[in-house]
């Protein structure tokens, strides 16, 4: 579709409220409007001395609506929120429907709804997402739940404290529906490349405790994702464990995850040395129960290996458990993906994830152009089964994010047992602490008093580019005390 961002600079603002109503259409942007027969967006921001003028156009299928308004220049405050304001009731109107998060297209919407309760109340803040943003009640009282459960852990973080941050971008295969830079295990590259990978890691580990001691950061929490973090064998486990305890003070740290959400990487072997080095929470993620559909996204194990590698990590004593589930898989229906909700909750999992199916541009779904199997119209009736029967069986949810390209512009929801959140999800998510990272494709994240500025450092995305590059990653490990030093300064 054609884009007319006229004499503003809202250009990405623009794009993203109208991938609201057409999640996959490829679009073109011009800064002048040509004569346009087709379908179109059209948006402009006229100044004179005195007055804004917004205007808007939504040209589709044969029909067309536009509106206008003018506004006095120093009464204007928020010249975006005016312009898209005044260009979504045309998209909702002509398109025939209107997106459950009304024109919100944060990531963060209950970080924005914690701010905005925080500011002025709970009422306020439901009015706001409600009448500012045309949110629908539901979405609204999710956001609000949400954000009433994070603010306790936020307001108990310590300023100076920090979360480490352990990529490992290796699976054992790759999920049609990934879009993240991870290598298949099996592969001759993958096993070139791991015992090299392993080695640089144990370095910059040391180096980055050696910068959070240097600038009197106190560890909180620990996670590891990817990837796969444990298709990793158990010795190169345990050198990174290792690696980390004698590295880093541990004596303030409650939180320790590893994601070992492939069945198919877990042993009992594994998990002994998880044990051994006191990781407390774990990630074993179905995606589905359904044999069918796992076939569908990739996978090479069974529903039925998810609940053997589930017991054997409750054998071995560990008692934090997330399991992850998407909401419209390729192949999966309403009927199926009630079956995996239901099984995740028979198995007293302390956390389940509940994410939205995102068509991300570099997933297999899309380049393979196998986005047609997915099925987008249960999505809305998934989510909304899911958040009664778990809410029925005393799960909350604590945290939430939303991706681009989500089926029906949907969200991802942590929902867990009282008191058996995952702080990291939260404190990293909403932004609310340090996050030093390790690996590749990860990225530190610093935050400055009041989070009026963060300071985001960035590892090489390969782990080819990581190993080879490596004395970068360490000269880039200076930004860390030169964050600190205009800190303490200011």
């Amino acid at each position: 579709m054609n884009i007319y961002c006229i004499s503003h600079k809202y250009i990405y603002e623009t794009e993203k409220l109208l991938m609201l109503f057409f999640p996959l259409e490829k679009n073109n942007i011009f800064d002048e409007f040509i004569s346009d027969d087709g379908n179109y967006f059209y948006t402009e921001i006229e100044e004179t001395d005195k007055k804004i003028i917004f205007k808007a156009r939504f040209s589709y299928e044969g029909k067309s609506l536009s509106d206008e308004k003018a506004l006095l220049a120093d009464q204007c405050e928020d010249r975006e929120y005016e312009l898209l304001s005044l260009a979504f009731p045309l998209l909702r109107t002509l398109c025939g429907f209107s997106p459950e998060w009304g024109m919100l297209t944060g990531v963060r919407p209950s970080k924005l709804m914690m701010n905005k309760m925080v500011e002025s109340g709970e009422n306020s803040a439901k009015e706001y997402f409600i009448n500012h943003f045309f949110a629908n009640e539901e979405k609204t009282l999710l956001a609000l739940k949400v954000a009433k459960a994070e603010l306790p852990i936020i307001k108990a973080s310590p300023e100076n404290s920090f979360s480490l941050y352990v990529s490992i971008p290796f699976c054992p295969t790759r999920c049609s529906y990934c879009s993240f830079v991870s290598h298949s295990i099996g592969s001759d590259t993958a096993k070139k490349l791991i015992p090299q990978y392993v080695d640089k890691l144990c370095e910059e580990i040391a180096v980055t405790a050696k910068k959070a001691e240097e600038n009197g950061l106190v560890l909180t929490n620990v996670y590891w994702g990817g990837g796969t973090p444990t298709s990793l064998e158990a010795q190169q486990l345990d050198k990174i464990l290792s690696a980390i305890e004698e590295s880093f003070d541990f004596s303030r740290c409650g939180e320790y995850t590893v994601e070992a959400g492939r069945p198919d990487t877990i042993t009992q072997e594994k998990l002994d040395v998880l044990k051994k080095h006191n990781v407390n929470r774990i990630s074993i993620n179905p995606q589905t129960f359904s044999d069918e559909v796992l076939k569908n996204i990739g996978r090479c194990h069974s529903a039925g290996l998810t609940e053997e590698k589930y017991i054997l990590a409750r054998e071995k004593g560990f008692d934090f458990i997330n399991m992850d589930l998407i909401a419209g898989l390729p192949g999966d229906d309403y009927e199926g993906f009630v079956k995996s909700i239901d099984k995740a909750i028979s198995l007293r999992a302390e956390n389940i994830t509940v994410h939205t199916l995102a068509l991300k541009r570099s997933s297999t779904i899309v380049t393979e152009n196998e986005s047609d199997s997915v099925n987008s119209r249960n999505v809305s009736k998934m989510l909304e089964y899911a958040k009664n029967v778990l809410a029925e069986n005393g799960y909350i949810p604590y945290y939430m994010y939303r991706q681009s390209k989500a089926l029906g512009n949907f969200e991802n929801v942590g929902w867990c047992k009282p008191g058996k959140e995952c702080k990291y999800n939260i404190l990293m998510m909403e932004e609310y602490q340090h996050i030093l990272s390790v690996g590749a494709g990860s990225v530190t994240k610093l935050l400055s008093p009041g989070i009026e500025k963060i300071e985001r450092v960035f590892n090489f995305k390969f782990p080819f580019e990581y190993i080879s590059r490596f004395e970068k990653i360490i000269e880039k490990k200076e930004k860390i005390n030169a964050f600190f030093s205009e800190y303490n300064k200011n």
